[in-house]
């Protein structure tokens, strides 16, 4: 009974080695996965930084050190270093123009002293 229990070990260890090295594969091609979904989510016109940003660590949680990963984050960078610059300009597109002066309204004539009635024509 001793030389089977001694000879099921190593075979359980080889199984599960490669079941962790097939759970590394999937974990690296869902890593790679999100590193792409990240570049194409960094390339867009308005690219949400958070999402990114979760997908460039979940790349490097995986332990992918490619260049991929020094593109996606040197884009990031790039884009909030530009989005803090133009956030003055964007909001004043949208701001209301104030209305061009008015005229200022200018104050009635006085009106000149009670003259005397005219005297009425007579009728011929």
């Amino acid at each position: 009974m001793a030389i089977e229990s001694a000879l099921i070990k190593p075979v359980v260890d080889a199984l599960m080695a490669l079941l962790r090295r097939g759970e590394n594969v999937h974990l690296q091609n869902n890593a790679e996965k999100a590193l792409r979904e990240a570049i194409r989510e960094l390339l867009l016109a308005n690219p949400d930084e958070n999402k990114a940003a979760a997908r460039i660590a979940i790349a490097k949680a995986a332990g992918i050190l490619s260049e991929d990963v020094v593109l996606a984050e040197d884009m990031l960078r790039k884009h909030r270093a530009t989005k803090s610059r133009t956030a003055g300009k964007s909001a004043s597109a949208h701001r209301k123009r104030k209305p061009a002066a008015a005229p200022v309204p200018e104050p009635p004539a006085a009106k000149p002293a009670a003259s005397k009635p005219r005297a009425k024509k007579k009728a011929k």
